[in-house]
């Protein structure tokens, strides 16, 4: 990074870059410099009209014909074949469907299921204390439901926590079942060494699920050459599928036909209009829906994900370094003296694609930022977290964000200004 910046210099770069033309394909308000597309993307131009298709065209003359003539029925695995290019998947082994929180149930259930096999004796799950909440508690719960269920035989399974990559690799061992983490932390936006630490899981006997929430459009990320285990995330952050939109699972192919999940619908049955008194589970990655799919969210992430394809991830992900460098060195240079510490790696290869720094302060820095245009978002404790979205994001975006973040920090803004509502803070 060059020593002297200046906006009319960032300007000329964004000029030349090729990934520019994108910004034109989101809709993005007037006088707002959008850093939070790490917990909700922008929404991307085609989106309200694929919706509006699926309503009045597909639902208001196709009615239920549409499951067939409009593919309703194959959208989930049409979209998570699409989602595999991004994930360095084969086609068929990634689905759209459900939520996170459910798909991780899944996974979980399944890497369980499969130890109760191969090593009946692993019983400990191990995650990290800083992962996303949801990631821990549907962790404990499984915990919970099997201790219950199992209470009588004295079979006891137990969730760890641990801190550090030394801590993980010091607590496999002979009683792993399986190892789940965040690709990319969200408070942080740490990046775990995915192949290193699939093989150490793998080497200890246990299985690997990835939380790719923060990952996937963001940053490359390989499955199939990590030999990973599972995967699951969401498509409403910087994949841009809308808010709340349906989440992914990908399970190795090795393991397909391995598992009976035990949110066992309708939808992931052999034959699911054979409408059978009994289930018999897909023999491919379908096994891994439950029920009716929503279609109108579902439709509005291929909206998303085709500008993701386009764009590439290699490219998207050297803007992304670009960027989070020139935003780290810009906060650390205009507003150093303020108390700013950042707490995400410098390290490329540690880093997602959000930057986020520490201040005693850091939810009234956040309001008075979004007050001004400018939207970051708040993590506790103490945490201000910017999203990098190259694809609608340039240069000079970063350095008239830092500006304001300059002005409110020098002025006291944030002292003066009332902000009452906590969760006001997106």
């Amino acid at each position: 990074m060059q020593t002297e910046l200046s906006r009319a210099s960032l300007a000329q770069l964004d000029a030349n870059d090729p990934l520019i033309r994108f910004r034109e394909r989101f809709q993005l308000p007037e006088g707002v410099i959008y850093l939070d597309g790490n917990s909700l993307g922008a929404l991307p131009h085609g989106a309200a009209e694929r919706a509006a298709q699926v309503v009045t065209q597909q639902w208001g003359h196709g009615l239920i014909r549409s499951w067939n003539d409009a593919g309703w029925f194959e959208l989930p695995t049409r979209l998570g074949d699409k989602l595999a290019q991004l994930l360095g998947a084969n086609p068929g082994e990634t689905v759209v469907t459900d939520t996170t929180s459910l798909n991780l149930f899944k996974a979980l259930a399944s890497a369980l299921r499969i130890q109760q096999v191969d090593g009946p004796d692993r019983r400990v799950l191990i995650t990290e204390r800083d992962n996303f909440p949801t990631d821990i508690y549907i962790a404990e719960g499984l915990a919970d439901l099997l201790n219950s269920v199992g209470a009588e035989t004295g079979v006891s399974y137990e969730v760890k926590l641990i801190d550090s990559e030394t801590e993980l690799l010091a607590a496999l061992g002979d009683d792993t079942a399986l190892v789940s983490l965040s690709h990319v932390n969200y408070r942080t936006g740490a990046m775990w060494d995915m192949a290193a630490i699939t093989e150490a899981v793998h080497q200890a006997g246990g299985l690997a699920i990835w939380d790719l929430a923060h990952a996937a459009g963001a940053v490359p990320v390989a499955l199939n050459a990590a030999n990973a285990d599972y995967a699951v995330g969401c498509t409403y952050k910087y994949l841009n599928g809308g808010p709340g939109s349906p989440a992914f699972i990908w399970v190795n192919a090795r393991h397909h036909e391995r598992f009976w999940q035990p949110l066992s619908g309708w939808w992931s049955h052999q034959a699911p209009f054979a409408m059978a008194e009994s289930y018999t589970p897909a023999n491919d990655v379908r096994r891994f829906m439950c029920g009716t799919q929503p279609v109108t969210s579902m439709a509005m992430i291929e909206v998303g994900l085709d500008i993701s394809v386009e764009a590439e991830t290699d490219k998207v992900r050297a803007n992304s370094l670009e960027l989070t460098d020139l935003f780290i060195e810009l906060v650390e240079t205009r507003c150093a003296g303020y108390g700013l510490e950042l707490i995400t790696p410098r390290d490329h290869a540690r880093r997602g694609s959000h930057v986020s720094f520490s201040h005693p302060n850091g939810y009234e820095i956040i309001a008075a930022l979004i007050s001004r245009g400018v939207i970051g978002d708040y993590r506790e404790p103490a945490v201000l977290r910017f999203g990098v979205t190259p694809l609608y994001l340039s240069r000079t975006d970063i350095w008239d964000a830092v500006e304001i973040l300059r002005e409110v920090l020098h002025t006291g803004a944030w002292q003066r200004e009332e902000f009452t509502v906590r969760n006001a803070v997106t």
